[in-house]
């Protein structure tokens, strides 16, 4: 028979899948020993069969009942009982940690007899109506679904009343009129009174967190952080243990090191007389966690020692929350704790020099999306600035946008392009959308573990939190300074979250360390965070077995990719040369009358294209580079129709002449017109359908290289035809193209090995692979053009109409041309991958679309067995870092 209920003692770390990360690590500490308020945990597995079936499994209420009383047994005291009333929590706790987005109620138990018992028994009226407030607060807005600031508007009236802005202010008759007060509000907009039974109270909290798993934060929370949907809650009920029985007790959240830089310390906030929640919140400003030295000195000493058992247990940054209640400690979670890029990598390699992991695992704990934001640009600190205001330094990087003072709004603002910051006085789960649409969020109250802080450091996004200086008007939609002076909406402030700066107006920003230790401007040991990057970098490259490549077009793309990492171009496209003055060349090719013209034309356009290529072949001398023949439709390098239509009427209109190329130029772009021109004639077909214009690239590729080799260099060249969908057609194209090099070779004396091989990226190339190789001496997979045609989308189309809605509805966890479809068109890789070097063994096999740099799609191409990834130069630090980790992942899956 399954089994629903778990108590901590039966659980540990390892259990997460069943228990989720806060049951898990609840029970873990308590197998350590360390102080846990008793409890116990409704299974993951529970939640699954109410949200798949409509209820609970019929065994659960008993099981509940069973753990329900030896809790009760242990604490001497019954679940709400008059004269001294066990009080619980009930706590979401999913196996990935999912700050703030779903529900958690605290004080279940109290009612209008036991909150008497309870004063009675702390000896302390306003603390035991305090918690009762807390109580109907929050299950009427969690679990009866009641506004929120309907309570909130009750709670500010009477402070007003009081001609008071805290909280602490408020005397047991405030608290007890707020009580009343709260119930009215239950009562009108709940359709019902508060429940005033105990286990009612406990039953119909359970429901709404497994209910808060589908909650619409929750889905969103996981769409942006790609955790999978069906994964469900387990449910923590807890003994609770009381911060708000006075100035001796009190709550906070520490972190074992800094989560912002990776520094070692003393890290966390503290608030006396308070409950957990009012941390996360950001409702009070806390004290710095150092700060509970003064204020308790004996619960300071057991926190530190518990904070290094847990760090030495877990190796590795932990998150915890915790208690004070009349100087005892206690225990309320602890998970491995979310951190910035920086501190990720910083904490890593400190990791390692202490002994407690090894390089593998650190790679394992570092990602290439956290070294991309590394590598975006800080806040110039030459630069003139106006600062207003200086808060907490909560999540870092440089962010600078229009000031928005809703969610709502920084969607829709970010939806049209606009650069937002979000600022709140604090944000709550509801902003989720907002901040992830914002560039930056700005809160006036909170610490490093509010809400904002929490999120903003997992989603990567700047944030300042705790700016206490500034006064933020939500309705109003203004901020004012402490000078007087007043922000609206719509005006620019730029944020530091490195330094917890806030300023007027854009400031200009510097570029990255990291990209300058990269670019070769500052050595490894510059910069601490410059040397566990440059540590852990180099470990990947000794561990990776896939090659890094980069897409480059000029030689400075070509000469920054190598500084960067790249082992050769794996994409060279050609069609920019193309461009700028050289277009009229082009135009004469294809007004060309005659094959007279049409050799004049590309006659012109050889030297040209001789010249890039040498450019090219010598920044990455001795590295390959693979040159992609012209891809995109002709009517790309031609005015547009419009355009010259216009031009046409016009002058006929004003009896102007209209010269012989206009009329020729219109005539030919109207036949050149396509209804689908990426579907048209193009790649391939253009070279085959146009005689001279792939001869005259190859040329331009083999005496370019010819002409390396005499002055001594390494030119590596590999000519790439795009497009090829049949093998007659690279076959075709390959004859005339190894005449051409045969042809130089003889002309110049210098015999460069060339290889020719071709893009996959039409589906029938990727299903008839076999047949490809027998032509094709490597594949490239163009997997942003093979996405487009798998799919059957038109990118430029179907990005802007109806993704979003794709991953609102969980059709897409994230775009197929952000990170490779796996099962669709990650199977036609594979497909072609496999049937490839069926025919050729010795096949080379790479990706040059933008999946290339993509962290999650490295690792699939690790394990489809590709020879190379290639992405843009900016991206290849990330590539060489996830093809490293790619390779250590393989190999612990491969050792368990």
């Amino acid at each position: 028979m399954a089994k629903y209920v778990y108590d901590f003692n039966e659980g540990n770390k390892d259990l997460k899948d069943l228990l989720g990360g806060k049951g898990a690590n609840l029970a873990e500490m308590t197998n350590l020993g360390l102080p846990v308020p008793p409890g116990f945990v409704i299974t993951t597995e529970a939640c699954k069969v109410y949200l798949n079936e409509g209820s609970e499994p019929p065994e659960l209420a008993a099981e509940v009942t069973q753990h329900l009383d030896a809790l009760e047994q242990a604490m001497g005291k019954g679940l709400g009982q008059p004269d001294d009333p066990l009080l619980v929590s009930v706590r979401s706790g999913a196996k990935f940690s999912m700050p703030g987005m779903m529900d958690t109620v605290l004080n279940i138990g109290l009612n209008d007899e036991s909150v008497q018992g309870l004063a009675k028994q702390a000896g302390n009226e306003r603390f035991a109506w305090d918690s009762y407030r807390r109580l109907i607060q929050m299950f009427g807005k969690t679990v009866l679904g009641v506004d929120g600031e309907h309570f909130d508007d009750v709670f500010d009236d009477v402070k007003k009343h009081k001609g008071t802005t805290n909280d602490l202010d408020l005397d047991e008759n405030d608290l007890r009129d707020i009580v009343d007060k709260y119930k009215a509000v239950v009562r009108e907009h709940a359709g019902r009174e508060f429940p005033t039974d105990p286990r009612e109270q406990l039953d119909l909290a359970v429901r709404a967190v497994f209910d808060s798993w589908n909650g619409d934060r929750a889905k969103l929370y996981r769409r942006q952080e790609r955790i999978p949907a069906d994964l469900g809650t387990a449910v923590n009920v807890v003994a609770m243990v009381f911060g708000n029985l006075g100035m001796d007790s009190g709550t906070g959240v520490a972190f074992t090191r800094d989560p912002g830089s990776g520094d070692k310390g003393v890290y966390g906030d503290y608030l006396q007389n308070a409950q957990g929640e009012d941390v996360v919140a950001g409702i009070r400003n806390t004290v710095p966690l150092a700060d509970l030295e003064r204020i308790d000195k004996p619960a300071y000493d057991e926190l530190m020692r518990i904070m290094s058992t847990l760090e030495n247990h877990y190796k590795d940054l932990c998150d915890i929350e915790f208690t004070v209640e009349r100087n005892k400690l206690w225990m309320l979670q602890t998970r491995i704790g979310k951190r910035t890029a920086a501190a990720a990598f910083t904490i890593a390699v400190q990791l390692v020099d202490e002994g407690l992991i090894d390089t593998d695992e650190a790679l394992h704990r570092v990602n290439g999306a956290q070294l991309a934001q590394l590598m975006f640009p800080k806040f110039d600190e030459s630069a003139d600035k106006k600062q207003i205001a200086k808060g907490v330094n909560a999540s870092p990087g440089a962010a600078v946008g229009k000031v928005v003072f809703d969610s709502a709004t920084a969607a829709e603002w970010a939806a049209r392009g606009e650069d937002v910051i979000l600022v709140r006085r604090e944000t709550n789960p509801d902003d989720l959308p907002g901040m992830i649409a914002a560039k930056g969020i700005l809160t006036s109250r909170g610490g490093k573990t509010s809400h904002a802080a929490v999120v903003a450091r997992g989603m990567g996004k700047t944030c300042v939190s705790g700016a206490d200086e500034l006064e933020v008007d939500v309705r109003g939609k203004k901020v004012t300074t402490k000078d007087g002076s007043t922000i609206g909406e719509g005006d620019v402030l730029s944020i530091d979250g490195t330094s917890g700066a806030v300023y007027l107006g854009e400031v200009p920003v510097t570029p990255s360390p990291v990209v300058q230790y990269f670019e070769g401007t500052i050595g490894a040991d510059s910069d601490p965070l410059v040397a566990a990057v440059d540590r852990l970098i180099k470990h990947a490259d000794s561990k990776r077995r896939l090659g890094v490549r980069a897409n480059a077009d000029t030689p400075e793309d070509a000469e920054r990719a190598r500084r960067f990492g790249a082992q050769g171009i794996g994409l060279c496209r050609t069609e920019h040369m193309f461009l700028g003055d050289r277009r009229k060349h082009v135009e004469r090719l294809i007004l060309a009358e005659g094959e007279d013209e049409q050799r004049a034309a590309l006659q012109a356009l050889l030297p040209l294209q001789r010249e890039d290529f040498v450019g090219i072949f010598t920044a990455m001398d001795g590295l390959p580079v693979t040159v992609r023949l012209i891809d995109p439709p002709l009517h790309e390098f031609l005015p547009d129709l419009t355009e010259l239509a216009t031009k046409i009427a016009v002058a006929e209109a004003t009896g102007q002449t209209v010269s012989d190329t206009d009329r020729k130029l219109y005539d030919a772009v109207q036949r050149l017109h396509e209804q689908n021109p990426m579907l048209g004639l193009r790649g391939v077909r253009l070279g085959l359908v146009i005689p001279g214009l792939f001869a005259l690239q190859v040329r331009a590729i083999a005496e370019a290289a010819a002409e390396c080799r005499k002055q001594g260099k390494d030119p590596r060249p590999e000519i790439m035809v795009p497009l090829v969908g049949a093998v007659q057609e690279l076959e075709v194209v390959k004859e005339e193209a190894e005449r051409i090099l045969a042809e130089v070779a003889d002309e110049t004396g210098q015999s460069v090995h060339t290889l020719i091989g071709t893009m996959i990226e039409v589906p029938r190339a990727a299903l008839t692979a076999g047949q490809i190789a027998e032509a094709a001496e490597f594949f490239s997979f163009g997997t942003n053009d093979l996405t487009q045609m798998g799919w059957g989308f038109s990118r430029d189309d179907v990005e802007g109409a109806f993704f979003g809605r794709y991953i609102d509805l969980g059709i897409f966890g994230v775009s197929p041309f952000e990170t490779l479809d796996t099962e669709g068109i990650g199977r036609l890789v594979r497909i072609a991958t496999e049937e490839g070097r069926k025919t050729r063994p010795d096949l080379k096999v790479g990706v040059c679309g933008e999946h290339g740099g993509d962290p999650e799609s490295v690792h699939f191409f690790h394990e489809v067995g590709l020879d190379y990834v290639s992405c843009s130069p900016f991206r290849v630090p990330v590539a060489r870092l996830e093809a490293g980790r790619a390779a250590v992942d393989t190999a612990g899956s491969d050792s368990r």
